[in-house]
């Protein structure tokens, strides 16, 4: 079943606010930035236990950077007519969107960005239909709307705000919650830093967007973070954006509580510690867009550096260094020693000669004892 909701036109620049009626004492389910991983929706889900009772609120960026955008916009649109589920537009979401839209991008944008990215799901649609012409986007943009009417009109209909008594859904963030009609779309949409912008509020606003392992600078967490004093809670695991990233979903029991609960799918295989180890004290979060590095001695599996910011030395693994035009850089990375309790459970990102870099509840780090049999 479509879910319903009182939703009020904007022109393309303002913010769309709709204000759905969520069932009183069922759940809502909220998801942020799939980013096209199909297999990770889908497992996620059923580690909820979905059901048709649930509301399920898909905060943005649905689309792009995975491999999957298309068969997941295809399995939402088909979700949608069995449950209750409420997309939310998100910058990726609306880049698409906009192509199909207007061809105001074209020049200063889809151009260069078409050609780049194979996995986009306007490229997808367009390997499908047999019309990849990246020198003729007009063109494209006719066969498209021509061959994807429905996932269009799918797109077209995602609001930019979901507005009820306790709570706010939104991808990026919002100044305030004043006047929401009137704020600009791309801007509710691509909000960076929405935490450290210092807003408080007096309901519920829930974001995606910015991946919040970038808020921490020593400890690399994954879970979403909750802030009751400013009511924002952030929810954007790094899903296919970061190595050892998850999709997470944040759970209310009804939507008058704050009785927040969480879980998430990372994909990763599993194994009980066998050894306890303290948490290191003085670690430290080397984070995207903050990842300058000096190489010192290169080894086999990990290289120690020099991070330029912090100036802190650490091994860094040698999979996750880049080259770039202004030097090298790395993968998110950390020297975070995990706190592990023997037969505690953790999830392995990799797998050294000298230890395991892990997940526990989210937070990644190293572990230097012995692990049971890894499970898939």
């Amino acid at each position: 079943m479509t879910a319903t909701s009182t939703r009020k036109e904007a022109p393309m620049d303002k913010a769309i606010v709709a204000r759905p009626h969520f069932p009183p004492g069922r759940r809502i389910i909220a998801v942020s930035d799939i980013h096209g991983n199909l297999p990770f929706f889908q497992a996620l889900m059923d580690k909820v236990g979905l059901t048709r009772s649930d509301s399920l609120v898909l905060l943005g960026d649905m689309l792009e950077k995975g491999r999957d955008s298309l068969a997941l916009l295809r399995h939402l649109m088909a979700l949608s007519k069995t449950h209750a589920l409420y997309p939310v537009c998100g910058n990726c979401d609306g880049l698409v969107l906009r192509f199909f839209e207007s061809d105001e991008l074209d020049e200063r944008f889809f151009a260069s960005y078409l050609p780049q990215h194979p996995e986009s799901a306007l490229r997808q649609m367009a390997r499908e239909g047999g019309f990849e012409q990246w020198d003729d986007l007009p063109r494209l943009r006719t066969d498209l709307r021509a061959a994807y009417p429905e996932e269009w009109a799918w797109l077209r209909a995602m609001p930019t705000i979901l507005e009820t008594e306790h709570l706010v859904f939104v991808h990026g963030g919002v100044p305030s919650l004043e006047g929401m009609e009137e704020l600009d779309r791309w801007s509710c949409m691509k909000n960076d830093d929405f935490l450290g912008q210092g807003h408080a509020f007096d309901k519920w606003v829930i974001v995606g967007h910015w991946p919040v392992t970038l808020y921490d600078e020593r400890i690399p967490s994954a879970a979403p973070i909750i802030s009751r004093e400013r009511k924002i809670v952030s929810i954007d695991g790094g899903c296919v954006l970061k190595l050892d990233g998850q999709l997470n979903a944040l759970i209310l029991p009804s939507e008058d509580s704050g009785d927040f609960t969480w879980t998430a799918w990372d994909g990763l295989p599993a194994a009980r510690a066998l050894d306890g180890q303290e948490a290191s004290p003085d670690p430290v979060n080397i984070r995207w867009g903050r990842a300058a590095l000096e190489l010192l001695e290169e080894g086999e599996e990990l290289s120690l550096c020099r991070h330029l910011e912090t100036g802190r030395e650490l091994y860094i693994l040698n999979e996750y260094l880049r080259r770039g035009p202004e030097g090298l850089w790395c993968e998110d990375s950390t020297d975070y020693r995990l706190p592990v309790a023997p037969g505690e459970l953790l999830t392995v990102v990799r797998k050294t000669r000298n230890g395991f870099l892990c997940k526990k509840e989210g937070i990644t780090g190293w572990y230097y004892g012995r692990l049971s049999d890894i499970m898939e």
